[in-house]
């Protein structure tokens, strides 16, 4: 059985409210979006680095 057809169960043992999983669905997004976006970052200004040693050198 999939974890999306089993109810997510909150620490008082009732089923979570649909609009609480989208919360928690949308935060886990944005945190993986977060992390993207700077490794995205990181590995332009790596890219720009060497761009400017070769330049340079």
């Amino acid at each position: 059985m999939s974890e999306e057809s089993v109810p997510q169960q909150s620490g008082t043992g009732q089923p979570k409210g649909l609009l609480q999983q989208m919360e928690e669905l949308m935060a886990a997004l944005n945190a993986d979006l977060s992390a993207l976006d700077a490794d995205l970052q990181a590995a332009g200004d790596a890219e720009r680095r060497v761009a400017e040693e070769e330049r340079a050198g």
